[in-house]
């Protein structure tokens, strides 16, 4: 399956290529998500380990059991990345 991973501001195509499908096309490519569009992207399981998520918008995106050891993100992204991950933060 084609796939087209684009920047979340500018709808510049950031990554594209073939896949059996998104969970695959991203352990491929982990090294090249800084910005992208991954808003209600279903990558639970998925390897990220190491990935550069700087700037990725993770907004409505399932994380659950995803593997983020390594990962980048920006200090302003916490909040999508716990939510992403299915984590409730109880006071």
């Amino acid at each position: 399956m084609k796939i087209s991973i684009k920047n979340q501001y500018s709808d510049e195509v950031l990554l594209e290529g073939e896949a059996e499908n998104l969970k695959e096309f991203i352990k491929i490519n982990k090294a090249n998500l800084s910005g992208a569009d991954l808003s209600g992207a279903d990558l639970s399981g998925a390897d990220l380990s190491g990935a550069n998520l700087c700037g990725a918008d993770l907004c409505e995106a399932d994380l659950c059991g995803a593997n983020l050891c390594g990962a980048k993100i920006k200090i302003s992204q916490k909040e999508e990345l716990i939510k992403a991950l299915g984590i409730i933060i109880e006071e």
